[in-house]
């Protein structure tokens, strides 16, 4: 039986938030720095009132080594953005465009 569920974000993002300490063996986005991004995201989405696209604050993604990391739901999409411009270019190209964009999407390995 398939429900017919109304659409409450076109996009939804989880961005990994876990902060472990330094040297820790599994690492975690936020020591990978993480945090510039994460906030570049958020004013970036509020500024272009990009209202079908939710932003989620998240623990553990399970893929420490290769953060920062973040999802977008509902494809499944894992981005690996290194600096603040790939932040705008997913915006742009993903959020607004509707075109993942491919050289910053990783597929994780546990």
């Amino acid at each position: 039986m398939a429900l017919d569920l109304p659409v409450v974000f076109k996009y939804h993002v989880f961005a990994c938030h876990t902060k472990r300490p330094p040297g820790h063996p599994r690492g975690s986005c936020m020591e990978n720095g993480a945090q510039p991004l994460w906030d570049r995201l958020a004013q970036k989405l509020d500024a272009k009132q990009l209202a079908d696209v939710s932003m989620t604050v998240s623990g553990c993604l399970g893929f420490c080594r290769a953060g920062p990391l973040m999802v977008v739901y509902p494809e499944g999409i894992w981005y690996h953005p290194e600096k603040p411009e790939d932040i705008d270019e997913i915006i742009q190209s993903h959020f607004v465009e509707g075109t993942p964009v491919e050289r910053l999407i990783i597929v994780p390995q546990r």
